[in-house]
């Protein structure tokens, strides 16, 4: 019997001291030997202890109490014991791999033939394991900095042309955040082109996701949603003289596919929009919107290789004709050029922007689903049209072999054309239940109409031996002899109608028929991987974007079947592990935010904004009190804040805000009390504006209103304090700041909200799945949970860290923004600081004084940081002389140095301008970046005022660690007068 020595602690703590006494005192005493040793906590925060002491000490601090206690308000604290590892236990990382298979177990995922815009993608493995598994790919930001971004821009102008081509419109936007919130901002762009109209029109074959999603986005603009027969409707004259447009799926729910062009033709007489929801794959064989008449066309991409992953996330696509292409909501990729007349790619016509346009947008959508975007022009690229029509072939014809097996056995084919999807009247087996009992006891789930028709669609994942079960489970039900594969022959006709065939040629361009062998596509993949500067790099130091770890062990579940090939709709007997996993995940956000009840429905911060005000609304009607239409917002807030108040139907009245950051309190109690008698909601972002929260919240409170805490960055608080005692009623979280899910080089994202407990009964609802949520509000996203997948990263991020970890990365966040501000002290100035001194897990550079002695904006400071191989801090916001810079909790000391160290020397650069030992118009920053293309040009062709090492190897270590942008500095204005937003054809090429 294995025997262990008496006294094993005593032992550790002698050997404790010991190293102390040597100056190790950073190596920690020796666990139990029955601990794990692969925690999370130590693989995830950056500093260990030495590198903390040593930066508290530089603080003037000898301890990490002392120092909290002195930045993070004491009104505001919570007790220790709020979030420990009593009220979330950690979980060593081995430990969350089997937690996480134990629930993986509990999931059943069936074959689904359900549809409704969702499909069994089949991901290639190229493509998995090298752009979904791949930090290169799902790490980089938003490419806001494009000199460093060029791969994921070329990537998403394939996305975008893709669309364009299968389409047939004139341009497509870098992707939105699902099928049905597309289809409210398409309904929304119908009413902003005729104002004065306020009725839209939806076809009752739309899926009823995206119905109830339009109901929820109408009510805040006050349009009324009529739904039906699309040309009956367009009959009554009381609907003719007031519509502003029209929606209808191309397939429809039911699998039908109609001649749309004279009803389109009938829009256009009356002035409104046609907006179209449809498929890419099913355009490969039917004819395209953009050839009968439609001006707004989207859908999801996710068949084109993305997982179904119980609902997302997964890349809307949007399209519009030309005419409409400066009002399309989204990001835009277009073509520019550089300083050297290269061309580059960048985001394009940026006045769209919520931060510019704030309580005048229509949409608060400032962001995409890049990641996925990415993955479904990477499919586009390695099928190229050839293989998309064989895919397309197989699947429509497998769907004509199972109409026609089917009908032979006495069902009813409802819809007499179709691409992927029959709706059948199943009278003659008895009822659909015992259609549906059938399928289950095989494991295959079914769309479930009536007791009379359910819905039957099929995509590229089926196998012959799939279709016969699914055949057969016909039979069974029908009492009807089985059949085999031999019984069944190839289709000599196709279902789709000959005035409705698809003649148009599409994806003709040279990317698209060039990267079809895997050497080649992992070449490709690679290549524009190779452009983009992203973690695995260096630091991205993002203020209010909290670039940090996105953890291997956190990412490995997200590709498990039993998580990834979910439908959205499947029965709840087949996720019950999903569903602990998101209950988990909910649990933990509320005692994290110290709310009642979450909804994770919402799939992006600007989402969970727009949800939480609308949460609001409902509770104020419930109240008799809907007339309370007043939301107060900061000046200093997020543009999306007051774009997501108008969205919700409420109007913006501006708060002052005092130099430092602070709230104007007086001018706040002057305006609640002006408006007391119809206030709904103030909202606020604690850190960012901050002042006395706790007063603030009172005098909201005390005139009627609601307060809406954006929570979008909770870094710093986390077991620290928390929204609901500073006075909040409802909050926000973008689980892909705080909570570690990946930026994927600009989407995806989750923003839930969490609420006190007088808004739960207002959560978000959703038709499909009616028990969440409550009936006074839609559905604010096309799947129930939203981006389901995903959150597998954050609960996984909550689970490993444990209630101990994640205090600890909030002081270790909060230190790190406070030792680089103490570092760039007396180098730059520095903004926002409490009456300590201190700053939160964000520190504010004002560069306004560079501009007035040496010319130079913060671009310039930005594009010289890509030359040291960072990414830039968010610039111009919140204000716009200002840098934003949070180093977050990942980064270790030697990397917040480096950092600090490029800065002080810029700062260096910048002096040699203001004193003249460098001109003001042609110097390292204004010339920056320095591309290597610019650096090894000739010497009669180097006419700069430094050397080539200045511009290229201002400091030491970048000799042996550069990232080197891939173009010099790109020029916006052409960009935008010369829009172009697909990739080069064959004849641009030849030019």
């Amino acid at each position: 019997m294995l025997r262990f020595a008496p006294g094993l602690g005593r032992l550790a703590n002698q050997r404790a001291r010991f190293l102390q006494a040597r100056g190790l005192a950073s190596l920690k005493p020796m666990p139990s030997l029955f601990a794990p040793l692969d925690t999370f906590s130590e693989r995830h925060i950056g500093p260990d202890d030495a590198e903390a002491s040593k930066m508290l000490s530089q603080l003037g601090y000898e301890s990490m109490d002392a120092f909290v206690a002195e930045t993070v308000p004491p009104k505001i604290r919570v007790s220790t014991h709020s979030v420990d590892n009593t009220t979330i236990p950690a979980y060593s990382e081995s430990q969350l791999h089997a937690r996480a298979k134990q629930l993986a177990a509990e999931n059943k995922p069936f074959k689904s033939y359900i549809g409704m815009g969702y499909h069994s993608a089949v991901v290639p493995p190229v493509i998995l394991r090298n752009v979904m598994e791949n930090p290169a790919w799902y790490t980089p930001y938003t490419p806001y900095q494009p000199e460093i971004a060029q791969g994921r821009l070329e990537s998403l102008v394939n996305y975008q042309t893709m669309v364009m081509s299968l389409t047939s419109m004139d341009v497509a936007n870098a992707s939105l955040l699902d099928e049905a919130t597309a289809a409210a901002e398409g309904m929304v762009m119908a009413l902003m082109n005729a104002p004065k109209k306020r009725t839209f029109v939806v076809d009752a074959g739309v899926f009823p996701q995206t119905i109830a999603v339009l109901r929820t986005r109408a009510k805040g603009f006050g349009i009324k949603v009529v739904v039906g027969d699309v040309v009956s409707l367009l009959e009554d004259q009381a609907i003719r003289s007031d519509a502003c447009g029209i929606l209808v799926q191309y397939p429809d729910i039911d699998g039908n596919i109609k001649d749309f062009s004279a009803i389109a033709e009938t829009t256009h007489s009356l002035g409104g929009l046609v907006v179209c929801a449809t498929d890419l794959l099913a355009l490969t064989k039917i004819k395209p919107p953009g050839e009968w008449g439609a001006d707004i066309v989207l859908g999801n991409s996710a068949r084109f290789g993305v997982p179904a992953g119980y609902g997302g996330p997964h890349a809307g696509f949007f399209a519009v004709t030309d005419k409409l292409k400066r009002k399309m909501p989204g990001r835009l990729i277009g073509r520019s050029r550089d300083t050297q007349g290269n061309p580059a790619y960048r985001l394009a016509l940026q006045t769209r922007e919520q931060h510019i346009r704030r309580e005048k947008a229509t949409s608060n959508i400032c962001t995409s689903q890049a990641l996925l975007a990415n993955m479904a022009a990477m499919y586009a690229v390695y099928h190229g049209a050839p293989g998309l029509q064989r895919i397309a072939t197989k699947v429509h014809q497998y769907t004509q072999i199972f109409e026609s097996a089917v009908v032979s056995m006495g069902y009813t084919a409802i819809n007499a054309s179709f691409f992927d999807t029959v709706t059948l009247d199943v009278s003659v087996a008895g009822n659909a239940d015992l259609v549906h009992n059938h399928a289950a006891s095989v494991g295959i789930n079914l769309r479930r109409i009536n007791d009379k028709r359910v819905g039957v669609s099929f995509d590229e994942s089926v196998t012959p031996n799939d279709l016969v079960a699914l055949v057969n489970v016909f039979a069974t039900a029908a009492s009807k002899t089985p059949l085999t594969l031999a019984d069944f022959s190839e289709p000599e006709f196709t279902s789709i109608p000959s005035s409705l065939q698809r003649t148009s040629e599409y994806l003709p361009h040279p990317v698209f028929n060039t990267h079809h062998s895997e050497t080649e596509m992992l070449r490709y993949i690679h290549h524009l991987a190779s452009k983009d500067l992203s973690l695995v790099h260096s630091m991205i130091p993002l203020g209010s974007c909290t670039m940090k770890l996105n953890s291997t062990s956190s990412m490995i579940p997200l590709t498990w079947p039993e998580f990834s090939s979910v439908h959205p709709f499947a029965p709840y007997d087949q996720v019950k592990g999903y569903h602990q996993v998101l209950k988990e995940l909910e649990d933990d956000l509320c005692r994290i935010t110290g709310f009642h009840a979450a909804s994770l429905q919402p799939n992006s911060g600007a989402a969970g904004e727009y949800a939480g005000l609308c949460v609001i609304r409902a509770y104020h009607e419930s109240r008799g009190e809907g007339h309370r239409d007043i939301c107060l917002i900061p000046l200093s807030a997020h543009g999306t804040n007051p774009a997501s108040a108008v969205m919700a139907g409420l109007k913006v009245v501006a708060i002052k805000v005092f130099p430092d950051g602070n709230l104007d309190l007086e001018d706040l109690r002057t305006k609640a009390e002006k408006h007391k008698d119809n206030l709904a909601a103030f909202m606020i972002t604690y850190p960012s504006t901050f002042g006395a929260l706790n007063l603030a919240c009172k005098i909201i409170h005390d005139n009627g209103g609601q307060v809406y805490l954006d929570g979008a960055n909770l870094n710093a608080q986390i077991g620290l304090t928390n929204p609901a005692t500073c006075g909040g009623d409802v909050c926000h979280m973008n689980l892909h700041k705080t909570f570690a899910i990946p930026h994927g080089g600009g989407g995806p994202g989750v923003g839930p909200i969490c609420v006190a407990e007088h808004l739960a009964p207002f959560l978000p609802s959703h038709p499909i799945m009616p028990e969440i949520g409550a009936q006074a509000i839609d559905a604010v996203s096309a799947a129930p949970f939203g981006s389901s997948s995903i959150c597998l990263i954050s609960w996984a991020y909550i689970k490993m860290l444990g209630g101990k970890g994640l205090v600890e990365s909030s002081k270790i966040a909060l230190l790190n923004a406070n030792y680089m501000a103490s570092r760039l002290q007396g180098h730059y100035s520095l903004r926002y600081k409490n009456e300590n001194g201190r700053v939160a897990h964000e520190l504010l550079i004002d560069l306004a004084e560079f501009d007035k002695a040496a010319g130079l904006k913060v671009t310039d400071f930005a594009k010289r940081l890509q030359d040291y191989g960072f990414h830039p801090p968010t610039c111009s916001w919140p204000i716009h002389t200002c840098m934003l810079i949070e180093p977050t909790e990942s980064e270790t000391l030697e990397e917040l140095d480096r950092f600090c160290d490029a800065m002080i020397e810029i700062r260096k650069e910048a002096e040699d301008i203001i004193t003249g030992k460098q001109p003001k118009e042609n110097n390292l920053l204004k010339n920056a970046p320095h591309p290597l293309s610019t650096v090894i040009v000739s010497d009669e062709k180097w006419n700069r005022p430094y050397s080539r090492e200045q511009a290229a190897y201002p400091l030491p270590w970048l000799k042996e660690k550069k990232f080197w942008p891939t173009v010099s500095r790109i020029d916006d204005a052409y960009g935008d007068l010369n829009l172009i937003c697909d990739c080069p054809s064959v004849e641009d090429l030849a030019q």
